[in-house]
């Protein structure tokens, strides 16, 4: 069994924040479930993660508005993901809603989803499908990429593919 990590103070709370966040561009909410692990339970651990994460904030190294849209736009830029998996991990990491939608939408505002699906397809390496079991398996890895159901028809089209017929539970 692990032995459980020691408790820090206000700063030691602080020097372990920043240290987080050199490593890695995390969220508000995503710091504090860090913070918390390390922090006596009840009011006294909550009012130091409270504390911490103001001073972040008032220091600009806690951001949430700029971590969505530099996440958004290094995840559509480099894996060439859909809005919808890009939505749907923001929100896992705690990022409202409103910072998620208008994030999203300047991101994708310029890019044609189509082109990225294409794209997505190239840099994988993914071949036309030979059969309907591949043609789901297809589906399934473009759904997960982001893609929604009416770009995965119309790409597979050009492939001379008619989807409507594919069981996806395959």
């Amino acid at each position: 069994m692990r032995k459980p990590l020691p408790l820090l103070d206000e700063a030691a709370l602080y020097q372990y924040a920043v240290g987080a966040l050199g490593r890695q561009m995390r969220t508000v909410a995503e710091l504090k479930r860090l913070m918390s692990r390390r922090v006596e339970p009840g009011e006294p651990g909550e009012s130091k993660v409270a504390a911490v994460v103001e001073r972040l904030l008032d220091q600009h190294y806690l951001d949430d508005p700029a971590f969505a849209s530099t996440y958004t736009r290094l995840r559509q830029e480099n894996q060439g993901f859909g809005k919808r998996r890009v939505q749907q991990e923001l929100t896992r990491k705690g990022v409202q809603a409103e910072l998620v939608a208008s994030a999203i939408e300047s991101a994708y505002a310029e890019v044609s989803e189509d082109e990225l699906a294409r794209r997505y397809i190239a840099r994988k390496r993914i071949e036309k499908p030979q059969d309907d079991k591949q043609t789901a398996r297809l589906i399934r890895r473009l759904v997960g990429a982001g893609f929604s159901f009416a770009i995965i028809t119309k790409l597979l089209k050009t492939w001379d593919i008619d989807c409507s017929e594919v069981d996806l539970a395959e």
